[in-house]
C-alpha cells in the first residue's frame, strides 16, 4: 500500500499498528495495494483493501444499468476495539463507508474514521480517485461523473457486507463536500440498484457540507434516514442550496434532519483558519437538478430555465472560481455530537 511516495504497505501497517489501535492515520493523500481486487471478505481481512467498483459515463448509463466499464479503487478498513480478534466469537459491529470530497482523501477522513471507531463502529475509508486515474476534481469537476462516487460507496457497502464481523443491515455512509454528494445519492434507488441488488442498503446517510446546486432526484428513495451538517457562510457549496434540496427529499418521503452552523465556512471540521482558495469551481448564481427518473437535466440562470445540451451550456457560463475553506470551533466540536446522536439509534449503541 502506499499512502506517501516510496512508503511501503509493512512500512504503513506497522505504523498504523504503532500510532493508534484502529486502522487510521492522520494524513492527506491517495489509498492503494498491490494486491489484486477482492469481491468478498470471508477471510475476516482489514487494512488497505482493493475492489471493484463501476465508472460510468454519464448518469443515464448508470441507472439504465448500461455500464459495464469498472475500475480497481481501494480503502483501508478498521474494526472497533469491541469487534475483538479475527477469528475470536464476537457480536457483528456497524460500519461506515467514509467517502471524500474534491481533494481526495484528507486528514479530516480519518478523524472521523477515529471517532467512529471509538464509538464501536468498524470504518471504511474509501479513495474514489487513485483507481480511476484522478488526483483531484476542485479545479474541475467534470473529470469524474458524481455518480461514480456513489458507485464506489455502493460497491464499498457490497463488500462490507460479507465481513463476518459486520453487521450488513448496520452499514451507513458518511461523506464531505463532494463526498457527502455521495452519501446523499445512494439513498436514490436507481442508483443503488444500478450497483446493489436485493434490498442490501445503507442504513443512515452522513452529509458534511455537500454540493446541492444540481442535485439528484428521484421519487424512488431507499427509506433510510439522512443528516446534512451545513455551513451558514459556506460560499464553496451555500447552504441554501441543501435546504432546498432537504426540501425536495422530504416531499417524496426521505427523512431529513440538517442542522446548519452559522459561522462556519465550507471544510468547517477542519483544524485549518478559514482561507481563500482561488482555483476550485463553485455555482453561485444558478442551480438545477437531474430527474433520474425522467432522464431530464434542467439548469435555472439568469431568470431563465433550460434543459439538455443548453442547460449544460448554461452550467458552464455560471461556473465561478475562488471559494473560502477552513474550520470553525463551534462546528468542530459540535458537529461530531451530532453524528452520533443521529447514528446511536439507527445502529442501536448505548447512548
Amino acid at each position: 500500500m502506499t499512502v506517501t511516495p516510496g512508503r511501503s504497505i509493512q512500512s504503513f501497517v506497522l505504523t498504523l499498528s504503532l500510532a493508534i489501535s484502529a486502522a487510521c492515520v492522520a494524513h492527506a493523500g491517495s489509498i492503494s495495494t498491490n494486491d489484486p481486487p477482492v469481491a468478498a471478505l470471508a477471510d475476516r481481512r482489514t487494512g488497505a483493501i482493493a475492489f471493484e467498483a463501476l465508472t460510468p459515463k454519464s448518469s443515464r448509463d448508470l441507472v439504465l444499468r448500461k455500464t459495464t466499464e469498472k475500475s480497481v479503487i481501494a480503502g483501508v478498513l478498521t474494526l472497533p476495539e469491541s469487534a475483538g480478534a479475527a477469528g475470536a466469537p464476537q457480536a457483528k459491529v456497524p460500519a461506515m463507508v467514509v467517502v471524500h470530497g474534491s481533494s481526495g482523501v484528507l486528514k479530516n477522513g480519518w478523524a472521523w474514521a477515529k471517532r467512529l471507531n471509538d464509538m464501536g463502529i468498524a470504518t471504511f475509508v474509501i479513495d474514489n480517485f487513485t483507481g480511476r486515474g484522478v488526483k483531484e476534481t476542485a479545479t474541475d469537476q467534470s473529470r469524474l461523473l458524481p455518480t461514480a462516487d456513489a458507485a464506489g460507496a455502493l460497491a464499498a457497502l457490497r463488500l462490507l457486507a460479507t465481513h463476518p464481523q459486520i453487521d450488513p443491515k448496520r452499514i451507513g455512509v458518511i461523506g464531505f463536500s463532494r463526498g457527502g454528494s455521495a452519501a446523499i445519492n445512494t439513498a436514490l434507488e436507481p442508483i443503488r440498484l444500478a450497483v446493489v441488488d436485493g434490498d442490501l442498503r445503507f442504513a443512515a446517510h452522513v452529509a458534511l457540507y455537500p454540493g446541492c446546486a444540481v442535485p439528484y432526484l428521484s421519487a424512488h428513495l431507499d427509506g433510510s434516514p439522512i443528516l446534512m451538517l451545513l455551513g451558514g457562510k459556506d460560499d464553496y457549496t451555500p447552504a441554501s442550496n441543501c435546504l432546498a434540496y432537504a426540501d425536495e427529499l422530504r416531499a417524496r418521503g426521505a427523512s431529513v434532519r440538517v442542522v446548519v452552523y452559522p459561522d462556519a465556512n465550507h471544510g468547517f471540521d477542519s483544524d485549518a483558519p478559514p482561507h481563500f482558495r482561488p482555483q476550485p469551481t463553485t455555482l453561485h448564481d444558478c442551480h438545477g437538478e437531474i430527474d433520474l427518473d425522467a432522464g431530464a437535466f434542467t439548469v435555472e440562470a439568469g431568470g431563465q430555465t433550460s434543459s439538455g445540451a443548453a442547460a449544460e451550456a448554461a452550467l458552464k457560463q455560471c461556473t465561478e472560481r475562488g471559494v473560502t475553506v477552513g474550520g470553525d470551533p463551534e462546528a468542530r466540536e459540535k458537529a461530531p455530537q451530532e453524528v452520533a446522536d443521529f447514528l446511536k439509534p439507527i445502529f442501536e449503541l448505548a447512548r
